[in-house]
């Protein structure tokens, strides 16, 4: 049976100007997309709400301006139907932490975003850091996972330590590369001991055959959720590689509807 009648929830998605040092400027054009255009995808692929961050508080590597992110992501949330936002937290603009407090409090606002990687930061120096501040609101965070600065197995220390955060590792299947461990994700949440933590589907790596389905013989499909990382990759194409899992309808509704309902609450 076709999953495609169920309204999605894309929990990982973006907006704005994609600006990265050394990215040829047609390759950054395509991967750009500004508010309209990520809601228009989403709608097209029959994902009701985008749950995003501003690509201007992430990029470009090292020098972004995150708290001027947050403030541009606040106001865009509060015009556009179907978009909701995530706070950036960015531990070396401690402003972002402040901004973190009173933007929670926003009913636009549903979670806090952080990069290792865009920001230049290692997780294991700033976890504790992050992970208090995400558990003094009981927030879900979601985490670019499987590069260098970013290990799912450095996140799991911080995890374990703060069951109240719900950990969101993103980009099933990313390494850190073409010959990067796929597994890495899942093994993380296998280390973890609680059930706080959880992948998300927003990498080119998941459309790889047998990926998706892997994933939710090894950790269930309560464990992940739909994501895409739009306006980088194509909605539809990310939405599509979930309808035609081989996978029971129960699963697919997990990951594409009902995880994120249950973490986020009405959404």
């Amino acid at each position: 049976m076709t999953s495609q009648p169920i309204q999605a929830i894309d929990v990982h998605a973006h907006f704005g100007d994609c600006r990265r040092d050394g990215s040829p400027p047609m390759v950054d054009e395509f991967a750009t997309g500004d508010s309209a255009t990520v809601v228009a995808r989403a709608r097209q692929a029959n994902v009701r709400t985008t749950i995003a961050s501003p690509l201007s508080g992430l990029l470009p590597r090292g020098r972004a301006d995150a708290v001027a992110g947050n403030i541009e992501a606040a106001k865009v949330a509060a015009e556009t139907d179907g978009l909701l936002q995530y706070v950036i937290a960015h531990p070396l603009q401690t402003r972002t932490f402040r901004q973190t407090d009173e933007m929670l409090a926003q009913a636009q606002c549903v979670g806090i975003k952080i990069h290792p990687e865009e920001h230049v930061y290692h997780i294991r120096e700033h976890g504790e850091a992050l992970f208090e501040l995400a558990a003094k609101h009981g927030a879900v965070m979601l985490a670019h996972s499987g590069d260098r600065n970013s290990l799912p197995k450095d996140f799991v220390e911080f995890a374990n330590a703060y069951p109240n955060v719900r950990l969101i590792l993103a980009h099933l299947g990313n390494g850190g590369g073409a010959s990067g461990d796929p597994t890495s994700q899942v093994r993380a949440i296998q280390a973890c001991r609680h059930d706080n933590v959880f992948v998300d589907t927003s990498s080119a790596r998941s459309i790889l055959p047998k990926l998706v389905e892997w994933a939710v013989r090894e950790i269930g499909s309560r464990r992940i959720l739909f994501g895409t990382d739009a306006p980088l990759y194509s909605t539809a194409m990310q939405r599509a590689r979930i309808d035609s899992a081989d996978l029971p309808e129960e699963d697919k509704r997990n990951i594409l509807c009902d995880n994120a309902m249950r973490l986020f609450g009405t959404v």
